[in-house]
């Protein structure tokens, strides 16, 4: 049986692509040969570090800048970046995410609105601003990151997991309505990396107690989930859990 082609790298948009798991990604999808926008709010200095390591690589690679919070930098973000990079965009890995504390009387308005707009309405507008701008003989690929808590539910972080719930929908949704010519795919990382705030020391000693292998995965197991997902043309609608076993 003939596998089917590998296909011709192309562009690539990395929303929160300076940092953490979106730096991991970016640099593995530049190793295969994309070209890269690496999307930043505030992290501009990690951002340009991220794209020197990228264009080492030996492929083109730009920094774009947009506050995701923002409807009218989020609509932009898509054209700015097939601009800077002189080319379409046809992978949009949607990485950024806000994730903050807090229950139904802890969580203010002001907490769920940012959550609501850089987790849910952020890809929802990116989404369909690649869409709109993907040329039309072209096969094209969005990937959502998710969070593998939302296996179980629970009373923590309601906001953020009500927005993650939400793109999951959103995620084999758009991978009905946009076949064959657009895959749309998501991962759920678990114990990847500790919050902001959190040490190395206390995720692995989280991952001992939780994790069934034992260890964190740490953000380059996400990018190669990531690649996994944009190599195998037959994967359309799948949410892939990234998360050592913790929730099985």
């Amino acid at each position: 049986m003939t596998s089917p082609a590998t296909p011709v790298p192309g562009a690539a948009l990395v929303t929160g692509g300076a940092v953490r798991i979106g730096r991991a990604v970016a640099l593995a999808l530049a190793g295969e040969g994309h070209a890269v926008a690496i999307h930043y709010r505030s992290s501009g200095e990690e951002a340009r570090r991220t794209r020197a390591r990228a264009v080492s690589s030996g492929v083109d690679a730009v920094t774009v800048r947009a506050d995701l919070a923002d409807e009218g930098e989020t609509r932009s973000l898509v054209a700015a970046a097939a601009s800077a990079l002189g080319q379409p965009i046809s992978i949009l890995v949607n990485s950024a995410g806000v994730f903050l504390p807090g229950g139904l009387t802890t969580t203010d308005p002001e907490s769920w609105e940012l959550q609501f707009a850089v987790n849910l309405r952020a890809p929802y507008l990116l989404s369909r601003a690649f869409v709109e701008a993907l040329p039309a003989s072209a096969e094209g690929q969005i990937v959502n990151l998710l969070d593998a808590r939302l296996a179980r539910h629970g009373a923590d972080h309601l906001a953020y997991r009500m927005t993650k719930a939400a793109l999951a929908s959103m995620t084999g949704s758009l991978a009905l309505e946009l076949a064959p010519s657009i895959r749309v795919n998501a991962i759920a990382p678990g114990a990847i990396l500790p919050p902001p705030g959190g040490s190395d020391e206390e995720l692995r000693e989280f991952a001992a107690e939780h994790v069934p292998l034992g260890r964190p995965g740490g953000p380059e197991a996400i990018a190669e989930a990531t690649l996994h997902l944009l190599s195998n043309r037959f994967l359309t609608g799948v949410v892939l859990p990234v998360d050592g076993g913790e929730f099985l």
